[in-house]
């Protein structure tokens, strides 16, 4: 396991570095930027500004004195936001947490649960449906359907909030500020949620037909064990380490992918601050949002690998 995580540790500075020489090398200059917010293009102005934030130094020493910090765990200090960068994240990492955690749960549990069900009923309308529908949904672009859920169900039906995280002026406490966060949660998480949903359910349903072909599977019906115990003690069960799999990958990369959902929706979490960062060219928020992001990333697969041992105790960590 200490090999793993020294693996991981080495691909986030390999990320760092990465990140570093992408932003660098995108269009645009934050200090011109900022010089003409502040009404001043003076030449002295603008070298006074790239002196203060070390953009005056060769780009191998700027990579050097990132990477210096990003050892001492320091993200760096956005001066757009005038905050340290690791207040900032952490302060939007709540909301993140809560949709993606949220959608991820939802994702899972009704992906595995309609793949086992296209699997059982295999070759029936069930199966085509449920294929149909996931198709669908893997097909059809995010912002789309968030755009559409938004026209549906806030502007035409006026039964759920369409942006924000609570509502601004109530004043809610207890569980009155719970239910409206809730509330203003569904739209954001489910449209997250069906994406890889469809995702999970196409998996299941693959996974599980394949190892309902295998010799365990069909001594166990000739023993005749219960159709229904099958399915779930021993096709169910060993077909989810594919689904594991792919679910450790993508919750780490959920974080970050989020941006278009919290956009759309006005959620205050981390993809909204990346998208942020990015328009008004914060390099030092735009780098430390990317690092954190792999970081959880990095964080989930180890955490996969956990979960490896419990859905299959014949995997041992290493």
């Amino acid at each position: 396991m200490s090999v793993r995580v020294l693996q991981g540790l080495l691909a986030l500075l390999v990320i760092a570095t990465a990140n570093f020489m992408l932003v660098r090398a995108a269009p645009g200059d934050p200090v011109s930027i900022m010089a003409g917010e502040a009404g001043a293009s003076d030449p002295q102005f603008v070298a006074q500004l790239r002196a203060q934030f070390g953009l005056d130094q060769p780009l191998p020493t700027q990579l050097a004195n990132y990477l210096g910090h990003v050892l001492k765990l320091d993200l760096g200090y956005s001066y757009r936001q005038q905050q340290p960068v690791a207040d900032l994240i952490l302060e939007r990492l709540p909301a993140t947490l809560l949709l993606t955690g949220t959608a991820f749960g939802l994702s899972l549990l009704f992906g595995i649960v309609l793949g086992a069900l296209a699997s059982r009923n295999a070759g029936k309308w069930q199966d085509s449906l449920i294929t149909v529908v996931a198709l669908l949904f893997y097909a059809t672009p995010l912002y789309w359907l968030a755009m559409m859920a938004v026209l549906l169900f806030s502007v035409q039906m006026d039964l759920l909030p369409a942006f924000g995280f609570f509502t601004v002026g109530a004043e809610l406490t207890g569980m009155a500020k719970v239910l409206d966060i809730g509330k203003h949660l569904v739209l954001p998480a489910l449209t997250l949620a069906l994406f890889y949903m469809a995702v999970y359910a196409r998996m299941t349903r693959a996974s599980m037909l394949e190892v309902a072909q295998m010799d365990f599977v069909k001594t166990a019906r000739a023993k005749g064990v219960h159709p229904g115990r099958i399915q779930r003690k021993h096709i169910l069960r060993n077909a989810l380490l594919p689904v594991v799999t792919l679910a450790g990958i993508q919750a780490g990369g959920m974080i970050g992918g989020a941006v278009l959902t919290e956009t759309v929706f006005a959620w205050p979490g981390i993809g909204r601050l990346m998208f942020d960062a990015l328009l008004q060219r914060d390099y030092n928020l735009l780098m430390g949002c990317f690092l954190f992001t792999a970081a959880m990333a990095v964080l989930f697969n180890l955490i996969t690998d956990f979960v490896y041992t419990l859905v299959d105790p014949r995997i041992e960590l290493g």
